[in-house]
């Protein structure tokens, strides 16, 4: 990141604070040959971040109305947990629907890496864990280093979660099988998640002309930041889907969502990465979940996020980030 803030340096330096999506723009457009990716746009989405947090100081208004509008004031979070064995994620999720969540998602570790029994035998402990009527999603992690999972496989995987009433499959594909993701969102009896490894809205594209999801998933912190997702948001109403953003970040990243949430009307949840200090822990006011196990959605101006900078040095190392 301090390399490619390096490169950003001469291009950012002067410019004007209050124009986060012109200077962001400006950004991309004169790194283009280094790539719509990696470390370069990852870093300009924390600067679209900021920036946005800068205008709405400025101006006295949260985000998500500097962004369109405020269609809600409290969103609704899922515990985003990695998979265990079936005992073990049961007691997990029990413990996180008593703290008051009503959404989940379950992901990654040994769903579809060693047999289909096991495949079921997690998600239905999953199931019986949260309850009938709580939100359960599955993500495969298909952007895992040599996914074997295909076609075949994903469709066979996607009846069995019908059975177990999964509100959306995340990642069952390679990220880069657009054909096979189109046909599954056809075939699939339940609905399509993905796009979190994508960046800018140029990526998205040809998966949303081809039907490829029913759930787009940019990553604020990664895509190009709030201007780029909020475009995706937009990109994805006019295709059918809907915008839930990837938020396996920091508590920066949690705040940006919950103002995009805020901006979108179909974006109805964030994730929310439980036990995470790096969302838990850098803040000055803990997170705190309603009777509804719902998120407020700040109304202050800007992110309305305030950061305990004596945790951010500690998980920093002590590096001095506010110069």
């Amino acid at each position: 990141m301090r390399g490619a803030l390096e490169v950003l340096e001469p291009l950012y330096r002067n410019e004007n604070a209050l124009e986060p999506e012109r200077v962001t723009e400006k950004l991309h457009q004169n790194t283009f040959w280094m790539g719509r990716g990696g470390a370069i746009t990852h870093t300009i989405s924390g600067i679209d971040i900021a920036l946005w947090d800068i205008l709405g100081q400025a101006t006295g208004q949260p985000v998500g109305r500097l962004l369109g509008g405020r269609y809600r004031d409290r969103v609704q979070p899922y515990a985003s947990v990695l998979m265990d064995e079936p005992a073990r994620l049961a007691e997990e999720l029990t413990r996180l629907r008593e703290h008051g969540f009503r959404a989940f998602k379950i992901g990654w570790g040994p769903f579809g890496r060693r047999s289909t029994e096991v495949d079921e035998r997690i998600v239905a402990a999953a199931r019986e864990a949260v309850g009938p009527a709580a939100l359960l999603a599955v993500d495969a992690g298909g952007s895992d280093a040599h996914w074997q999972g295909d076609y075949p496989w994903a469709m066979r995987t996607a009846r069995m979660l019908a059975e177990y009433d999964v509100a959306w499959f995340e990642e069952p594909l390679v990220p880069d099988a657009v054909e096979d993701w189109a046909a599954l969102r056809r075939h699939a009896p339940v609905p399509i998640a993905g796009g979190e490894v994508l960046t800018r809205r140029q990526a998205f594209t040809p998966y949303l002309r081809a039907g490829a999801f029913d759930i787009v998933q940019p990553d604020t912190t990664k895509v190009g930041g709030l201007s780029e997702s909020r475009r995706i948001g937009w990109m994805a109403q006019e295709h059918g889907a809907r915008l839930i953003p990837h938020g396996w970040n920091t508590a920066v990243g949690l705040a940006a969502d919950l103002q995009l949430a805020s901006a979108l009307p179909d974006t109805t949840l964030v994730e929310y990465k439980t036990g995470s200090p790096y969302i838990d822990e850098l803040v000055a006011e803990p997170w705190r979940l309603d009777d509804d196990g719902m998120l407020a959605i700040p109304s202050a101006p800007g992110l309305g996020l305030r950061l305990d900078h004596d945790a951010v040095a500690r998980y920093t190392g002590g590096a001095d980030l506010m110069s």
